[in-house]
């Protein structure tokens, strides 16, 4: 997550059991047995970087993440988390496992960093990555529409990279052992207006940081009917909301 974008750990778990969903598919494909070093690299409020220490709780599991709001919360939850731009962030000689979940989408030209992450794993190493790729979705389309009106540039199409082209880059930069693959999850959402409350905890946060708080009124008053009329609510007050996923682990076995 970059520096630019402020975060609130309170909103981004309203739908944690959700946002948590694809963190544990991706975690079941990761091969490592006994890691020495496990980074959470983007770990947001730290409760999945907990699972982490579950999983491998003879390793030491470190995180970092750019806001510190999260870091914060992160920390409040016992997990050892600095604050560091996952950017420029270069693992240290001991990390022997990277976990990247829902955070390169927000860093423009991640796959030069994803490939030099790779790169610098040790034999017997992993790395793995979780994206959205909704970005063609009307979620995101009439959401970037609104914005311009606002003057509020927002992520598009290119933001993430498709599947294949994650899989020639772990591959180029030395894994030998490739899984990429994507999912469309069907998310029942409830609520009044939830996919405008889901997208208020990730995609419209730079939305939210560039208005003021009349002028982020008016956005949301704008785009609320519009996402209802692309996501009707079901007789039963529930909406289904699409959400595809883009996830890629690689394992290196070089010596």
């Amino acid at each position: 997550m970059t520096s630019a974008t402020t975060w609130d750990p309170d909103l981004y778990l309203d739908f944690d059991d959700l946002r948590s969903r694809p963190f544990a598919d991706l975690l079941a494909r990761i091969g490592a047995h006994d890691p020495v070093h496990v980074v959470d690299a983007g770990c947001g409020p730290g409760h999945l970087t907990r699972v982490l220490a579950a999983r491998w709780p003879d390793a030491r599991v470190s995180a970092f993440d750019s806001s510190p709001d999260m870091v914060a919360a992160a920390r409040g939850r016992g997990v050892d988390a600095v604050q560091a731009d996952v950017g420029t962030w270069t693992p240290a000689d001991d990390v022997d496992v990277i976990v990247t979940n829902a955070v390169l989408q927000w860093v423009p030209g991640h796959r030069d960093l994803l490939r030099r992450w790779v790169g610098a794993l040790p034999a017997g190493g992993w790395f793995a990555m979780q994206v959205p790729g909704n970005f063609t979705a009307p979620s995101h389309v009439l959401a970037r529409e609104v914005a311009d009106r606002f003057g509020v540039p927002l992520r598009d199409a290119a933001t993430v990279a498709e599947p294949a082209d994650y899989a020639d880059d772990i591959a180029a930069a030395g894994a030998s052992a490739v899984d990429v693959w994507e999912t469309t999850y069907l998310q029942r959402l409830t609520g009044e207006d939830p996919v405008l409350h889901w997208i208020s905890g990730t995609a419209l946060r730079p939305v939210r940081d560039a208005l003021s708080d009349a002028d982020y009124a008016a956005y949301t008053a704008e785009l609320a009917p519009r996402l209802r009329e692309a996501y009707p609510q079901r007789a039963d007050g529930s909406t289904w909301f699409p959400f595809r996923r883009i996830f890629c682990v690689g394992a290196l076995t070089r010596s």
